[in-house]
């Protein structure tokens, strides 16, 4: 069992979880959202982690192919900016788990990168702080992206029991 803690305090951010031996598949099936969030279900069952291999988040760089551009992130939706469609090579090994196993994580002041419409895309970087206020995590929770919440591989450390 692994315990996930802020870097700043070393204060818990997670309780005990169990690393699943690979990356749940999206479900993006719209009978399976939420009916009042339109939030798909989470990627990762609660209780459990994995650790996501791709990069996440910023920066982003252009994708060479414009014509039949990917998603910017692993699971994410495509990401246009006004020079095209972006692709993530922001952080690796981020710590993939169900957004309720870190219920003390709090919303930045004024919502900072926290853009979307029924929640935040994740795709503007750390949204989420710690209680100590340190900013450490990407909830990304939108009505047309997976539900998941990634922790920063540098802010956050595990601790196993």
């Amino acid at each position: 069992m692994t315990v996930f803690l802020c870097s700043k305090y070393d204060t818990a951010i997670t309780p005990e979880l169990a690393e699943l031996a690979a990356i749940p598949d999206v479900f993006d099936d719209e009978r399976d959202r939420d009916k009042k969030t339109r939030r798909a279900p989470s990627t990762v069952p609660r209780g459990h982690y994995v650790i996501d291999p791709e990069p996440w988040g910023p920066p982003y760089v252009m994708q060479h192919d414009q014509d039949d551009p990917k998603p910017a992130q692993s699971r994410g939706p495509l990401v246009c900016r006004e020079e095209g469609f972006v692709i993530s090579a922001g952080s690796r090994q981020t710590v993939l788990l169900h957004p309720d196993d870190a219920a003390g994580l709090q919303p930045l002041p004024n919502w900072e990168n926290s853009n979307g419409c029924c929640g935040p895309t994740g795709d503007e970087g750390l949204n989420r702080a710690c209680p100590c206020g340190a900013p450490v995590a990407t909830l990304a929770a939108d009505c047309f992206g997976p539900c998941e919440l990634h922790l920063d591989p540098v802010r956050t450390y595990a601790l196993s029991q």
